[in-house]
């Protein structure tokens, strides 16, 4: 019996998850049942942390391939096919991670001033402001549709077919309203329609536009990208105190240890918070 089969089948109907997503899962299982002796039904502990740890040296293809044995592995134990979770004590080999780029204020507000010079600049200048306010996905953006504007909130639908309401400020809402009422009317459900295909700006077309924004800024085009902008936004947040649990629901996050890495990215200022803030920060010893 194939219980590989069975839980992608599982994660399917009962979880929702896309077909990129299963795709990657059923890539990553297969791999690992073939390269483990004995495969995955028989694989001890230390066989799948030897295995693990033999992976080439990219955090997140290891981390997202540990996230796939877990998930099969519970299935199984909740299912009663086995009775002992190989992953249960599961530790990931350590890695140098890289910290995310992000853009200073003072940049975005430079990519923002710029949009104004770039062929339909009030698109271009709403789909900055929404990434920047908001921190969506540049797929998100690109595939927004008019019935996700709900006031002055998103309602974006996420990975695995989650939903979550994302908070805009009045710049962004100002930006998103002159944008719209520059459309004019027209039959498409989405917020940046366009005549190709798929009914809608395409991700390689705002990665394009936006390099452009970035030389007329004076900014490094190879600093600069939507996935830049997304972090910027967790970045400047966090810098200025927000809740991490905030910034990894707003950022659509599925595990909290994702959103971590943003408290790597300005440590002077986190360490500044905690001497201000924190209660004991100016006790000396007892």
């Amino acid at each position: 019996m194939n219980y590989i089969d069975i839980f992608l089948e599982a994660l399917s109907a009962e979880k929702g998850r896309s077909e990129k997503t299963l795709a990657s899962y059923a890539s990553d299982l297969h791999l690992a049942d073939s390269a483990i002796g004995g495969g995955l039904m028989n694989a001890t502990e230390s066989d799948i942390q030897n295995y693990l740890s033999a992976l080439p040296d990219k955090a997140s293809s290891i981390a997202r391939k540990a996230s796939a044995l877990r998930g099969f592995y519970k299935f199984l134990m909740l299912e009663k096919i086995i009775t002992a979770n190989p992953t249960a004590n599961l530790e990931l080999p350590k890695r140098n991670r890289a910290l995310p780029k992000f853009l200073t204020v003072e940049e975005i507000e430079l990519l923002i001033s710029s949009a104004g010079d770039i062929r339909n600049s009030l698109r271009l200048r709403a789909m900055i402001e929404l990434l920047y306010a908001s921190g969506l996905r540049v797929s998100e953006l690109c595939e927004l549709p008019m019935s996700g504007i709900l006031g002055n909130k998103l309602l974006i639908h996420g990975k695995g077919a989650k939903e979550r309401l994302v908070p805009m400020h009045d710049a962004a809402i100002h930006a998103l309203n002159k944008w719209i009422d520059a459309r004019g009317d027209t039959d498409s459900k989405y917020v940046f329609p366009s005549n190709g295909k798929t009914g809608h700006i395409t991700r390689d077309g705002f990665f394009k536009i936006l390099k452009k924004c970035a030389v007329l800024s004076g900014i490094d085009p190879n600093h600069v990208s939507p996935h830049v902008l997304r972090h910027s936004f967790a970045s400047h947040l966090l810098a200025g105190g927000a809740n991490l649990r905030a910034i990894q629901t707003m950022l659509g996050h599925e595990d909290i240890s994702t959103t971590q890495i943003y408290t790597h990215v300005m440590p002077e200022k986190l360490k500044e918070t905690v001497s201000n803030h924190h209660p004991f920060a100016n006790k000396k010893g007892i």
